[in-house]
């Protein structure tokens, strides 16, 4: 949850009104109806290999590991060192953006305040997994106590009323497919700040009894996160009418809309307050990521299937510590080179083919191989989530931005020609 959280809802907020107006509530109920759709077929492949590295395993055993299941696994861990640290360059980024409400700053100053987080998340997580456990904890209760006392002031000082009032009155009436269109790429933000859902597959090999643990955490993380994220746009709205913030993102003014919305409530002292508890937020889903997409690489490493490197653990706390240090050392040269929209944008591309369609029909192609005797969890209705899931992600990919898009066909091409290396290299090991 502390990963689903993070810096994307205070970002986002005003995007998505920007994009979407008064219709802003359906964008986050849209990426909340995706994320339930897709956890089940996540759940369904966790629950049956629980296993480190996640969604490398799961297409591995879908599409065959002697046959396509190689390459495609392989690209996936391939994408996974590139958009692993967008993620978290993301985290940064947002960071230094908030934290202008407290100090401003210059643009290098921004830059070298988020390459700053990343290397203090990477000290945090240079331990082992017991120790992360509890700082997690600690980390979450903040993330907590910071949304109850943004839903909390909105919900008992604000007008309720105007969240859902005059739809059209500041913005271009929108409808049929002008709509879908705004839908389509507002949703793309609102989807950002739900990802995160199915981080606990990456720690699958880590789980106690992950049949039930890993459906159960997903679930029930996406529908406390729904409930939070909703609420929390209602109370902002309650309290600095949606109109307004659609012109503050029109102009580029008020990037800080949360801690705009503490300050009317309750004065600036209040607000700054409020802000370093979003910059506890933002420092939380920074580690939970790390975390979790270290393991991606280690396992394809340890497994044979990608550069043996990444298979290294330290030699006295016993994690992956060449992975970590890699895909940290990429984070923070990201943070130091993009902006938070191209960031949000990228993240999705690279993942949608590759992970979530092709995961997806992975799903139809082991149930017609293996039956579904043997699995812990099945998802109901099959296969009407799997279709609604491939429709939708297609649907998402879309409406990303095209520089985005071609972001991706490079990464992807590129990840080709490094698997026919990395397999030749392999064979000419294998053959002395």
């Amino acid at each position: 949850m502390i990963d689903m959280v993070g810096i994307g809802p205070f970002v986002v907020l005003p995007l998505v009104i920007g994009k979407l107006g008064g219709y802003f509530l359906y964008a986050w109920i849209a990426g909340a109806l995706l994320s339930f759709i897709d956890a089940m077929i996540w759940s369904e492949l966790g629950a049956a290999y629980p296993l480190a590295g996640g969604s490398y395993n799961f297409l591995k055993e879908a599409y065959g590991s002697k046959g396509p299941g190689r390459i495609m696994s392989f690209l996936y861990v391939w994408q996974t060192v590139i958009q692993a640290p967008l993620v978290a360059a993301s985290a940064a980024i947002g960071f230094a953006q908030y934290l202008g409400y407290l100090v401003p700053l210059e643009v290098w100053q921004q830059k070298a305040v988020s390459g700053t987080v990343i290397l203090f998340v990477l000290f945090l997580l240079y331990r082992k997994i017991d120790s992360i456990g509890r700082i997690g904890v600690l980390l979450w209760v903040g993330v907590l106590l910071t949304l109850g006392w943004i839903i909390f002031g909105g919900l008992t000082g604000g007008d309720l009323s105007l969240p859902f009032r005059g739809s059209t009155d500041a913005a271009p009436p929108l409808a049929g497919t002008l709509f879908f269109a705004a839908l389509g790429q507002a949703s793309v933000k609102t989807i950002y700040s739900y990802l995160g859902y199915y981080n606990v597959c990456h720690l699958g090999g880590e789980m106690v009894n992950p049949g039930r643990n890993i459906p159960r955490s997903m679930f029930i993380s996406i529908a406390g996160i729904t409930v939070l994220y909703l609420l929390m746009n209602i109370s902002v709205t309650s309290v600095i009418p949606w109109p307004e913030i659609a012109q503050w993102q029109k102009s580029g003014t008020h990037p800080f809309v949360v801690s705009s919305f503490i300050e009317r409530l309750y004065g600036t002292g209040a607000a700054k307050v409020a802000t370093v508890m979003i910059l506890w937020v933002a420092m939380a889903s920074l580690f939970a990521v790390m975390l979790g997409y270290t393991r991606v690489p280690y396992a394809a490493a340890v497994d044979g299937a990608f550069f043996p490197i990444f298979a290294r653990l330290h030699p006295t706390k016993k994690f992956p510590y060449v992975s970590l240090l890699f895909l940290g050392g990429l984070a923070f040269v990201f943070s130091l080179l993009f902006r938070m929209g191209e960031v949000i944008s990228g993240i999705l591309a690279m993942r949608i083919i590759v992970q979530f369609i092709a995961q997806a029909a992975g799903v139809i192609l082991l149930r017609r191989r293996r039956g579904t005797a043997g699995l812990p969890w099945k998802m109901p209705l099959y296969p009407l989530p799997v279709i609604l899931a491939i429709l939708i992600w297609a649907a998402v990919f879309y409406s990303t931005e095209l520089t985005a898009i071609k972001f991706f066909l490079l990464i992807f091409c590129c990840g080709i020609v490094a698997y026919f290396l990395y397999s030749k290299r392999s064979k000419r090991r294998s053959s002395r």
